[in-house]
This record gives structure tokens, C-alpha cells and sequence, in this order.
């Protein structure tokens, strides 16, 4: 599914059954090659027709082992994991030789109909499977930092999309000032922003963060490769932030927090507002 494949080092070498895949590609040399493999990514049937849960099999393959579904990675010789995309979706496997060596081949899935997906993907990504989130300069002032567990929206230090924009410039990070954008893509699970950067994302709704008995944060957004627009720390010099406390999410805003490390109850805390395009 990915494009691009960020390979991890992992654990596991065992032994394994094979499918049939319908299409590989994309081998390199080592201790065995793609065509030596034997792997398999195959729908569980539920209720008669191909679901997206697949399951995945390594197992017999002397190489390490990682798994990139499209929306998330694993590292284990045998899984059962998710995908969000009805129709076919790559499944692509990389091993790792016992020389260093790289091997990768991409199955791919056909799904016939989705179970249990959260509605939230729909939401980052859109009905038709892409969004388009920007600055949301209808609240006034989108980004800048307030009090962690109290605001819900820049309090103390805050920013107009025309300071963002000189903010940005200063910071180093251009593209992400008052035109910038991002596009949350369902195929990939991708984050392409408008200074071409692209990543991966996940969500977590049940990670809730409470504040007394309110819940202040209603799940956590992870980014890989990517972060949002300005997605900085500029106190800890503008350390790049890939995990997020989603505040509000619905069809038309999205709005992110994170505090500085430490934080307690109205210790310093920098927000995102952004809005659907």
C-alpha cells in the first residue's frame, strides 16, 4: 500500500506455510532472494465474502521479518491485522538477511467488505478517501500554547495565520505557514503535506486524557515521517512532535494538542486548529 517502506529491526525467524500471492516485486540480493520466500497474506471469510482482516505468515523463511500493511507495521512471523480499504490493498513484506541484506516482496489483497472500522477514518480522510485540513483561521488564532488540562485552544501565546506564516519562516519550516496544508490520505493511511513531506498516521480513540472528571482529550493522533503543520515544540528548539492529544475531531475541524515535557495541570501545553478545506 505504502510507496515508500521504512524497513525496522526486529525479532523472529521460524518456519512457514505459503499462499498465493498474486503479484511480487522488488527484490534485492542476500542470504535468500524474494523469489525464495514463502509468504502469505490471505482475507479472513466472514460472512461468506473476503473481510479486511488479514492474515499474515512468515514463518520458514531464515530472515528477520516486517510486515507494512498500510497502516501500521509488524514485526512478528504471524499476525492478524486490519486494513481500513475495501478493494486491493499492497501488503508488503521485507526480511532481513543474516549478511545485512534486504528482501522485499508485495502481496496483494483483494478485500471484499470492511467490519469494524472506526468511523474516525472517515473523518481524517474523508467520504471519498482523501481531506484536505488547513489552518483554521475562522477561531482567529490557530496555533500557540495555553495551559495543559485547562484551554482547549491557544490561551496564552497565540497566533494569527499571518504570524503563523512568519513563525514558520523563522522557524524553518516555510511550507507550514498560513497557505500550508495537509492531505490525510485512507490508501496508505498518508500524510502528504504541501511542502511535499509525506508519513504514515494512526489514531487511538480509547487513549482518553482526563482532566478532573472531564475528559480533555478524546484519543491520540501518532504521526511517522510527518508531522502537522508546524508540529513543533518551540520551547525544547522546535523538536518535531509525532504524537498528539486530539481535542476536537468532526467533519469539519481537528484540533491537536501536545504539552512540554513534564506538564501538569496548566503547565504549558502548545496547540493545532486546524479546519476542513
Amino acid at each position: 500500500m505504502k510507496k515508500s517502506i521504512i524497513f525496522s529491526m526486529l525479532v523472529g525467524t521460524a518456519m512457514l506455510i505459503a499462499c498465493d500471492p498474486i503479484e511480487d516485486r522488488d527484490t534485492m540480493t542476500g542470504g535468500i532472494t524474494a523469489d525464495q520466500l514463502k509468504i502469505s497474506a490471505t482475507p479472513v471469510i466472514k460472512e461468506g465474502v473476503k473481510s479486511n482482516y488479514i492474515e499474515l505468515n512468515s514463518e520458514g523463511n531464515a530472515c528477520l521479518t516486517s510486515w507494512d500493511y498500510g497502516f501500521g507495521v509488524v514485526t512478528k512471523t504471524k499476525a492478524t491485522v486490519k486494513v481500513m480499504m475495501a478493494g486491493d490493498n499492497e501488503i508488503v513484506y521485507n526480511g532481513m538477511n543474516a549478511d545485512g541484506t534486504i528482501i522485499k516482496k508485495t502481496l496483494i489483497v483483494h478485500v471484499d467488505k470492511l467490519f469494524d472500522v472506526e468511523p474516525e477514518w472517515a473523518v481524517f480522510c474523508g467520504d471519498k478517501g482523501t481531506k484536505t485540513w488547513v489552518w483554521d483561521d475562522v477561531m482567529g488564532t490557530p496555533w500557540g500554547n495555553g495551559g495543559y488540562l485547562g484551554n482547549t485552544t491557544p490561551g496564552w501565546w497565540t497566533n494569527n495565520v499571518d504570524a503563523i506564516e512568519t513563525q514558520a519562516i523563522e522557524k524553518g519550516f516555510p511550507g507550514d505557514g498560513k497557505n500550508g496544508s495537509m492531505v490525510f490520505s485512507l490508501k496508505g493511511a498518508k500524510i502528504t503535506k504541501s511542502d511535499g513531506t509525506v508519513g504514515s498516521f494512526t489514531f487511538d480513540m480509547s487513549k482518553k486524557t482526563p482532566a478532573g472528571d472531564n475528559v480533555w482529550g478524546i484519543g491520540k493522533l501518532y504521526t511517522k515521517s510527518v508531522n502537522v503543520l508546524l508540529g513543533i515544540q518551540p520551547n525544547a528548539g522546535n523538536k518535531v512532535i509525532n504524537e498528539y492529544d486530539i481535542l476536537k475531531l468532526d467533519a469539519d475541524h481537528l484540533y491537536l494538542a501536545c504539552p512540554e515535557a513534564g506538564a501538569g495541570a496548566w503547565g504549558t501545553c502548545w496547540f493545532w486548529c486546524f479546519k476542513a478545506k
